[in-house]
């Protein structure tokens, strides 16, 4: 089972997981070269895909489905509200009706060995959900674009082998920095993004020997920077009671431009 990053940031968000057989995309806020290139650096090209599952309808997550799904014909997954707002963006242009498959949190669904659990997250969108994506005895989860947490998001979350999870913003460079005051309380409010400091938290709360792989994903542009993130999170990581050592769990920060390292579990 592999995990990789096509890009994941503020201006874009596209994650790949995979079998040996069967392979989705989670968001396609890049554009289709890009897509394509991310993919063929993995020995795949998107007709390979079995379908793209989509969080949310805003624009860094959906920005590239419309070229990318017309052209290969691939299936699109994502909750009611979720698929009637992306029907909404005409900058997307029109879809063939079959091309979208509704899905509801908390039922599962399947594409041969890969099992995909969407859940309900806290973020300012129609019915965003995260990804939890089960394959034999493995596990991955890909979550952002969530103002804060629960005990529900821990349970779901519970004993993965890897995790693409956001770190968003600083909270101090963020109340410093450019963003208008109603900006910066829509990302720090209870619908918005997670800073680091509650990305580690939650890290903290869901740590398990078993998760040795964890990517820090769309990270702020304006608000935040790579080793800054890194830093926050593992020292709420190693600083908390959950039993981390510094070198327990591989801990990297996915780019956001970029492919990240291949993380094959």
């Amino acid at each position: 089972m592999r995990l990789v990053s096509l890009a994941s940031g503020s201006s874009g968000n596209c994650i790949y997981i995979g079998s040996d057989e069967h392979h989705i995309l989670i968001d396609t806020g890049i554009g289709r070269k890009r897509v394509e290139e991310g993919l063929a650096a993995l020995e795949l090209s998107p007709a390979d895909l079995d379908g793209v599952l989509i969080t949310h309808e805003h624009s860094d997550h959906i920005s590239g489905l419309g070229v990318l799904a017309r052209k290969y014909e691939i299936p699109i997954y994502g909750t009611a509200g979720t698929l009637e707002r992306v029907r909404q963006v005409k900058s997307l242009g029109a879809f063939p009706g079959d091309l979208f498959h509704s899905i509801r949190p908390g039922e599962a669904f399947s594409f041969g060995d890969l099992d995909i659990h969407p859940f309900s997250v806290d973020h300012d969108a129609a019915d965003p959900v995260a990804y939890r994506v089960d394959c034999k005895e493995k596990s991955v989860a890909v979550v952002t674009d969530l103002g804060e947490y629960h005990p529900e998001t821990v349970e779901w979350l519970a004993d993965l082998d890897a995790l693409l999870l956001e770190a968003n913003h600083d909270v101090r460079m963020l109340q410093v920095g450019p963003y208008p005051y109603y900006l910066k309380q829509r990302v720090m409010g209870k619908q918005g993004h997670l800073s680091n400091e509650s990305a580690g938290r939650l890290l903290a709360e869901i740590w398990q020997p078993r998760l040795g792989h964890v990517l820090l994903g769309h990270l702020s542009k304006e608000n935040n920077y790579a080793e800054l993130a890194y830093e926050t999170v593992r020292m709420e990581l190693v600083m908390g009671d959950c039993g981390c050592g510094k070198n327990d769990v591989c801990l990297a920060v996915a780019p956001r431009s970029g492919r990240s390292d291949t993380v094959q579990i």
